[in-house]
């Protein structure tokens, strides 16, 4: 197989959009995943949540953030995703990196 084809064949990785819930570890951030999922008696949508522990290698995702997570080989026992991207950030954590005074109080 040449290099053409091999780059043709690439494996295609779940990706999922969800909001970091916990940073508080090395390199591993919590993320979860809202979901609605329809009730097969009821008809009704409901709000499923899942979390994922995703790989951060520089520890630059904060708790609520809204990232995008991509499948990945597995890392640790639990660990089997690695952040993207950032889509963004909380707007009080902007306001408050904007003013620098207004943390000193």
């Amino acid at each position: 197989m040449s290099e053409a084809q091999t780059e043709g064949a690439a494996i295609s990785r779940r990706r999922l959009i969800g909001r970091i819930a916990s940073a508080k570890m090395q390199k591993t951030v919590v993320v979860e995943v809202v979901r609605f999922k329809r009730d097969n008696v009821y008809k009704k949508y409901v709000k499923v949540r899942k979390r994922y522990k995703a790989h951060d290698a520089n520890g630059e995702y904060k708790a609520g953030d809204r990232v995008e997570i991509e499948e990945h080989r597995p890392l640790s026992r639990e660990k089997r995703w690695k952040v993207v991207r950032l889509i963004e950030r909380p707007a009080a954590e902007l306001t408050q990196s904007l003013a620098p005074g207004a943390a000193a109080s």
